[in-house]
């Protein structure tokens, strides 16, 4: 298509605004849409991620974040590919209209640095402070996700 061409309606709801929609996934969603939300700014390491660190279970990566009703939560990494988003399908769901369906990729990969790949979000992908498209991740950084800081525990 060219920038001009009246764009056709979508089969699936008939409209005929459309967005960016993520490059790993068959076919758009026509649910809930995600809040928009300004950039966040970095800060340093909260006073909680100790106690995160020692709730980690098993050796490896792990993702920390603390939730608005005072519980800190650890996910552990696995190998491969982890989604992050509001998706029922996501393997780290935030169910929170300032996070996308599809917000971010967590890859994991033997002999390889931890990496975090915006999934096409709305609000972004941030890792300490900065837009990213894809970064690497070390221990301690800030993964920020919609209104979300997740904290990278490494072990």
């Amino acid at each position: 298509m060219e920038e001009t061409d009246e764009l056709p309606e979508c089969p699936g709801c008939g409209a005929s605004r459309f967005r960016r929609d993520s490059i790993f996934a068959a076919r758009q969603d026509h649910g809930a849409t995600t809040a928009e939300m300004a950039h966040p700014e970095a800060v340093g390491p909260p006073s909680w991620l100790i106690d995160a660190r020692e709730m980690q279970q098993a050796p490896g990566y792990s993702l920390a974040m603390k939730t608005d009703d005072g519980r800190i939560h650890v996910f552990s990494i696995e190998r491969g590919w982890t989604r992050v988003g509001r998706s029922p399908t996501a393997d780290l769901r935030i169910d929170d209209p300032s996070v996308s369906r599809r917000h971010a990729l967590v890859v994991a990969e033997p002999g390889k640095t931890l990496r975090v790949l915006d999934d096409r979000s709305l609000n972004g992908v941030f890792v300490n402070g900065e837009a990213i498209e894809w970064a690497p991740l070390r221990d301690g950084d800030q993964l920020t996700v919609g209104r979300f800081s997740l904290y990278v525990l490494h072990r």
